[in-house]
Order: structure tokens, then sequence, then C-alpha cells
């Protein structure tokens, strides 16, 4: 049998001209020194997020871009459903406005009495609600936009073309004319402004003449 020596303990192999301490860092592995393993793990990781981060954005821009476009086509709906409307109660009002013309013509001639003054002045009123609004004096300038002529005269009061009388109201519902008023009008009679304009003449000639005879203009 062999004796061991005691107070010795067996120590693991050292190269020649090795330090103790080398043979400890030999025997131990670097404390801290990550596994290539995690490194590559960890790498991985980083571009599975940016791949999901990519992939957000993407959804969340066809998202924005879905949503915008909802919102145009409701009011695309908006506005056509209102023009529809417009157009439906323009129409209604339309075939309704020769029953309203012969409301004015008994008013005029003092007929609206009794039971049909009130349904005329409910048809009116009914009419107003829905927007119609008439539109025609007297005296006021010809504008063919909303005007239209129907009887055509001169006369020596007027400075441009002027309706002076109303034959039918014109109609409107907000800026929309359904009917112009069916106007008779009156020019400036002609040769009228070459008369004021000789006689102005003739006014100013006369006083210079009267200046003269007198001396000439006094002098403050």
């Amino acid at each position: 049998m062999t004796e061991e020596t005691p107070g010795f303990e067996e120590k693991p192999d050292v190269p020649s001209g090795a330090t103790p301490e080398d043979a400890e860092s030999k025997a131990a592995p670097a404390e801290g020194a990550a596994p290539a393993g995690d490194v590559a793990a960890d790498a991985g990781l980083v571009a599975q997020l940016d791949q999901v981060r990519t992939a957000l954005n993407e959804r969340t821009l066809d998202l924005q871009r879905l949503q915008a476009e909802y919102q145009n086509y409701r009011r695309r709906v908006e506005r056509d459903r209102v023009a529809v409307r417009e157009i439906a109660i323009a129409n209604l009002l339309t075939e309704l406005l020769p029953v309203l013309d012969d409301i004015g013509r008994a008013r005029e001639h003092g007929e609206l009495v009794g039971g049909f003054k009130s349904v005329a002045e409910s048809l009116e009123t009914v009419a107003a609600k829905m927007g119609l609004q008439q539109f025609g004096k007297e005296g006021e300038p010809f504008d063919p936009t909303i005007h239209e002529a129907l009887m055509h005269s001169y006369a020596p009061d007027v400075t441009e073309t002027t309706c002076v009388a109303i034959l039918q109201p014109g109609y409107r519902i907000g800026e929309r004319t359904i009917r112009p008023a069916r106007v008779a009008v009156a020019e400036p009679q002609p040769g009228a402004q070459a008369v004021k304009a000789e006689g102005a003449e003739d006014t100013t000639e006369a006083t210079a003449a009267d200046d003269k005879e007198n001396g000439g203009p006094e002098e403050g």
C-alpha cells in the first residue's frame, strides 16, 4: 500500500514556466463572459422586434388611410343627401307656384276672404318654412340674372334700366332661383341725357357771360 503524506493536496498539472495564477485561470472560466449562444439569441430577438415594429407602422398607416376614406365617404353621402333634398323641395315648390300666383292675384283684388284666406295663408307659411322666398319690387334696377323682361318702354325719369312693374314675382330657395321675376322695364328716354347736357352747357355759358359784363368775378 502506498501511504499518503499528510498535509499535501493534489494540484493540477502546471506547465513548466507557468505561474500558479495561470493554472487557476485555466481551471476556472472567466467570470462575466457571456456564452456565444446568448449573444446570437439577443440579436435574433432584436431583429424580430424590428420586424414587429415595421409591421405595426404599416398597419397603423393602413388604418389611418381607411379612416380618411371613410370620413370622405360620409361627407360625400351627406352632401348628396342634402342636394337630393333641396332638389325634391325645389320641384315640389315649383309645382305650387301657380297656386301662389292665384293667391297673390286674389289678394290684390280683395277676394282673399273667409276660409279661403286661412287656407291660402297656411300654404304660404308652409312654403316659407321650406325655404321659399319671394323677390321682385318696382323701382329696383333690372338684373337679367333674376329678372325676365316681358314689356319694354322708355321713361324720362329713370337713369338706368329699371323694373317699373312686377307682372309675376320671382321665387328662390336660398341662393337658387327657381323662377325669375317677370317684369316690365323702362329705359331712359333717348336724347334725354343729351338735352340735360346741353342745358348744363347753356347755364355755364350764361354764367360766364354775366361775369364778363359785370367786370368778372369779384376778387376777395
